[in-house]
């Protein structure tokens, strides 16, 4: 998994921009992590390599944009599918592309309007700070 998050750290030129495939800062690539794009992590068990595949990854920041996309996952399947579709097509292009960013964009403030005051299980809002700070476009 390291030598393919490595390798496309160095092939989307994160480390230069500054900023991850769903447009969220990180001060180091540390903060890095892989994110399965078509092939979900929970059904790789049985393929070689756990689906850790330069086709099959987006580059997020762990803290941030990793787990808030996990969030929305959680709620809304239908925002994951419509950003998870533009970060595939960044990975296709081999490149974070402004209008993809803008696409996802759309997507967050739309999923940030209608559970805004969401809660979850232990009754704290679903939508932490760090979720809301990404570049602007």
């Amino acid at each position: 998994m390291k030598n393919v998050t490595k390798l496309m750290i160095n092939e989307f030129k994160l480390k230069e921009l500054g900023y991850d495939m769903m447009g969220y800062t990180f001060r180091s690539t540390k903060e890095l992590s892989f994110h399965h794009l078509r092939i979900p992590k929970r059904l790789c068990a049985n393929i070689e390599g756990k689906g850790y595949t330069r086709d099959n990854g987006a580059i997020l920041n762990q803290s941030s944009s990793h787990q808030y996309l996990h969030t929305i996952e959680l709620y809304d399947r239908e925002m994951f599918l419509e950003i998870t579709k533009w970060m595939i097509l960044e990975n296709e292009m081999g490149k974070i592309d402004k209008e993809c960013l803008i696409k996802i964009r759309e997507v967050l403030l739309a999923f940030e309007a209608e559970y805004r005051d969401k809660r979850n299980g232990d009754g704290k809002l679903i939508l932490k700070k760090d979720y809301t700070k990404r570049i602007s476009l």
